[in-house]
C-alpha cells in the first residue's frame, strides 16, 4: 500500500513540477491525476491488469474518507462570507445556468452515444 501512495504522490509531483516548469495555467495534481491515468492506460495496453490491487486499496482509502478533503474548503467559505453575500445573485445564477448547461451538454452526449450504437 505504501508503493501506491508513492505512485499517487509521485505523479502529483511530477504533475506539479511540469506545471511549474513550463508555467501551465492548470493545476499540477489535476495533471498529475492525467499521468497517472495515461500510465494505467499504458498498462492495459500491455495486456496487464489496468489497476494493481495495491493501488485499488490506496484509492478506495481515501475515496472512503473524502468528505474530509472539504472541511478545507467549507473553512474558506466561510472566511469570506461577506464577499459571498456581496456577490449572492451572481452566484446564484451562475450556479443555476451552469448546472443547466451541463445537464443540457449531458443529454446531447447521450443522444449522439446512444445513436451511434444502436
Amino acid at each position: 500500500m505504501i508503493a501506491a501512495f508513492a505512485g499517487i504522490f509521485a505523479c502529483q509531483l511530477l504533475g506539479e513540477f511540469i506545471v511549474r516548469a513550463f508555467a501551465l495555467p492548470l493545476p499540477g495534481p489535476v495533471l498529475g491525476m492525467f499521468l497517472l491515468f495515461a500510465a494505467l492506460v499504458l498498462r492495459a495496453a500491455k495486456g496487464a491488469r489496468a489497476v494493481p490491487p495495491a493501488l485499488a486499496g490506496a484509492a478506495d482509502g481515501l475515496l472512503g474518507h473524502l468528505s474530509l478533503l472539504f472541511v478545507p474548503a467549507s473553512v474558506g467559505l466561510m472566511r469570506y462570507l461577506d464577499v459571498l453575500e456581496a456577490n449572492a445573485l451572481t452566484f446564484l445564477v451562475a450556479v443555476i445556468v451552469s448546472t443547466i448547461l451541463a445537464q443540457g451538454a449531458t443529454a446531447l452526449t447521450f443522444r449522439l452515444l446512444s445513436r451511434s450504437n444502436a
